[in-house]
């Protein structure tokens, strides 16, 4: 309770501070879906090709053959956060898909202590609230086989809604991009997120941000701006598939993560900076499925001042029978100190198999 208590101070700043370009925007949709490919630390953007293609590169949805449905529960934080996504996508026709996912990611039962405190200095837990921060996304993607046989082409159009309690609120809008090449074993994609920019627009009761307007000497003094644009992200990654056998079949994928921003990453320059990943997906006669990847490389500068790499390796399993697909991927086990564990599960349901 006292960490949902102290989310108040926590997320009140990310309003407060908000300025109209800013390098991390919608974070929430970063976090990745399917713990498939989270199990591949993300390495699906050139290999994806079915319900979450949606999310990875909507290019992939091209090669589904029938309806099908994906749902993903995880938590993170010590259960603090719930992130939740269901997705459903079918053909149109032989070149052609279309595809709709929802995702929110919320921090629910925080507690507004902010009027816990009367004008007479007197304590009354009766004053006390609950509310959520809460944010939400709708993606509907299509997907079309171009000119060229082996070349695909998709786009997202999404709807982005975020909230916190009756503090604040925002509606965003944004398109998405990608493209997928395919010859012999190889595998090519390119995706580019908020190729138009996504703009939020807040709306802050102005009530509620009088009331804690000086709850911290120095700060929270000014109504932050309105308007907040997400910048591009580029993804391009580049996969192999092998096959090890009668029964045993492999999957490689690289990729490479680009912001426009200097950060952290591994690779980084004032114009953008890089982030490398890599997927590894091992399957038995595609009845069993084994999975590792890395990636999140980070340059950390320790409290001394001393330089560190951190890296964050990811595992996965999953088993596919009669058209349904579950898998389980476990997350963050390359955070240092105190490291906080995220099992993730999903599951994905293939039509095509009952039409036999």
């Amino acid at each position: 309770m006292k960490k949902k208590h102290f989310l108040l101070f926590l997320l009140l700043p990310l309003i407060i501070n908000a300025q109209a370009f800013r390098n991390y925007s919608n974070e929430f949709l970063t976090i990745g879906v399917d713990a498939a490919a989270l199990g591949m630390s993300k390495s699906v953007v050139a290999s994806t090709n079915d319900v979450n293609s949606g999310y990875w590169n909507p290019a992939g949805l091209v090669n589904i053959k029938d309806y099908q449905g994906s749902l993903m529960h995880s938590s993170y934080f010590a259960g603090i956060a719930n992130y939740n996504y269901a997705a459903f996508a079918m053909p149109i026709d032989k070149r052609s898909a279309l595809g709709v996912s929802i995702i929110r990611f919320g921090v629910d039962d925080i507690l507004n202590t902010t009027e816990l405190i009367d004008s007479q200095g007197n304590i009354d837990f009766n004053r006390i609230s609950l509310f959520s921060a809460a944010d939400y996304a709708l993606n509907i993607s299509y997907a079309r086989n171009l000119i060229f046989k082996d070349v695909y082409f998709g786009m997202n159009a999404k709807i982005v809604r975020r909230t916190i309690g009756d503090f604040a609120n925002s509606w965003g809008v944004g398109l998405d991009a990608g493209i997928q090449y395919e010859r012999n074993n190889w595998k090519f994609g390119l995706m580019i997120r908020d190729i138009s920019t996504t703009f939020n627009i807040w709306t802050i009761d102005t009530d509620a941000f009088a009331t804690v307007q000086n709850a911290i000497p120095g700060q929270n003094q000014e109504l932050p701006e309105a308007t907040e644009i997400t910048k591009p992200k580029v993804q391009f990654g580049v996969a192999r598939s092998f096959n090890l056998g009668r029964f045993f079949h492999l999957l490689t994928e690289a990729d490479l993560n680009m912001r426009f921003s200097k950060t952290n990453d591994i690779i980084s320059t004032s114009l953008a900076s890089i982030d490398p990943a890599l997927g590894f997906q091992l399957d038995y006669d595609e009845f069993v499925f084994l999975r590792a990847g890395i990636g999140n490389f980070q340059n950390t500068t320790e409290f001394d001042g001393s330089k560190n790499l951190t890296l964050q390796p990811n595992f996965g399993v999953g088993f596919l029978y009669n058209g349904i697909q579950i898998d389980y991927a476990l997350t963050n086990i390359g955070s240092l100190g105190n490291a906080l564990f995220s099992n993730i599960f999903s599951v994905k349901i293939d039509f095509s198999f009952f039409r036999r």
